[in-house]
């Protein structure tokens, strides 16, 4: 694989991409929102899509048992999580969301609950609502060394009427790996009260050490029977327009009750999907490895800054993801924290309060991107808060 140069981006190119993250805002406007990196993918998946291209294969693709995916999920997730599953029990979707979805219509009623901890990746509320179903919301309790499990609050929230846990780990937007005894304490209250898990593990790949993801389904048969995990290459791949995910049941009745959702409803997968998943879990490692070992230094970089430059901003630099998660309420921005900052420095954040109530007052910001570019974020929220004082 040839050597990657992270540090080396150029803005102006990454201006000339079409996705979201770089046109959504004016072209004065440096993007650190949406959870996409600003690094060129890895040379295989590129190739990968590029050969499909060059041949025109690009016709229907084979069955999804034909791909070999199932298999390489299991594999990776044997060798990375020592997590012991099947490929039948894998079923692959468009996206995250969309399994979530689809796991809410399929798992529970209209008006019957799912459990939220907020702050929270916004398509949990947004999925909760739009599906009729009710959300139980438990805040995470945050302290000066990060955010923490309110397990009190969740044992007199839950009721009869409450079907699921819909768990982030690792958690966005906090960047918090939930510990093994966290994950126990969990899965007790799940078993307690008869809950499915629906378990959004899209950036088990994004964990820094000496951090390790745990699934949650791989604690125990008991735990697995009731939990459906989603996983994905897309975010520590930088591949989410690609799109695909994996759902692995942990039962057949959990399975089941999702087949009963028309399988086309949820569309098809594609050719050019298959070839850079594949890519990415096959040839992909070194990239992911040299990325994280780049992160890392981003990350650290970020909360040195905002100890020395930020002082009653409060932030805990995350234990997975590359995404730092800011209160900013000591400081009164107006209107908010993410709207000050896009008026007055000219950084696209992404606003807390899209996140749950506890959330406001916060911004995320993405340092997936060049150190270079990264100073000048910060650099420019420097200049913005010195003329806020």
């Amino acid at each position: 694989m040839t050597q990657i140069n992270l540090g080396d981006l150029d803005i102006d190119a990454l201006r000339r991409r079409s996705g979201e993250k770089w046109t959504r805002f004016p072209a004065d406007v440096l993007p650190a929102w949406v959870a996409d990196m600003d690094f060129e993918i890895a040379e295989p998946i590129r190739l990968a899509v590029e050969s499909r291209v060059a041949n025109s294969d690009c016709g229907y693709p084979v069955s999804v048992a034909a791909t070999g995916l199932p298999e390489l999920l299991t594999e990776r997730v044997a060798q990375r999580f020592a997590w012991e599953i099947s490929p039948n029990q894998v079923e692959l979707f468009t996206d995250v969301v969309q399994a979530i979805y689809f796991g809410l219509l399929a798992l529970a009623q209209e008006g019957e609950g799912v459990v939220i901890q907020t702050p929270i990746y916004p398509p949990f509320i947004e999925a909760t609502n739009a599906t009729r179903r009710r959300a139980v919301l438990c805040p995470l309790v945050g302290h000066s060394d990060g955010f923490e499990i309110d397990f009190d609050q969740l044992r007199t929230s839950v009721d009869r009427t409450t079907r699921i846990l819909l768990l982030c780990n690792p958690h966005n937007p906090s960047g918090r790996c939930f510990s093994g005894t966290e994950l126990e304490g969990l899965a007790e209250l799940a078993n307690a009260n008869n809950l499915v898990i629906i378990s959004d593990e899209i950036h088990a790949d994004l964990v820094f050490e000496p951090h390790r993801h745990i699934p949650i389904a791989s604690l125990s048969p008991d735990i697995a029977k009731r939990t459906v995990t989603l996983m994905s290459a897309s975010k520590a791949f930088n591949i989410a327009g690609i799109c695909m995910a994996f759902a692995v049941f942990g039962s057949e009745v959990l399975a089941k009750k999702f087949a009963m959702i028309p399988r086309h409803a949820r569309g098809a997968i594609s050719a050019l999907s298959i070839a850079a998943v594949t890519a990415a879990w096959t040839e992909g490692q070194q990239w992911l490895d040299e990325v994280m070992i780049y992160l890392r230094g981003n990350r650290d970089f970020l909360a040195r800054h905002a100890r020395a430059q930020w002082p009653q901003a409060h932030h805990v630099p995350p234990q997975a993801t590359y995404l730092g998660w800011f209160d900013f309420r000591q400081y009164e921005l107006s209107p908010n924290p993410q709207a000050y900052f896009l008026e007055h420095a000219k950084v696209g954040l992404s606003n807390g309060a899209l996140f749950g109530d506890p959330g406001r007052g916060f911004v995320r910001l993405n340092f997936a991107t060049s150190r270079r570019i990264l100073e000048q974020i910060t650099d420019r929220m420097d200049v913005a808060l010195a003329a806020a004082k």
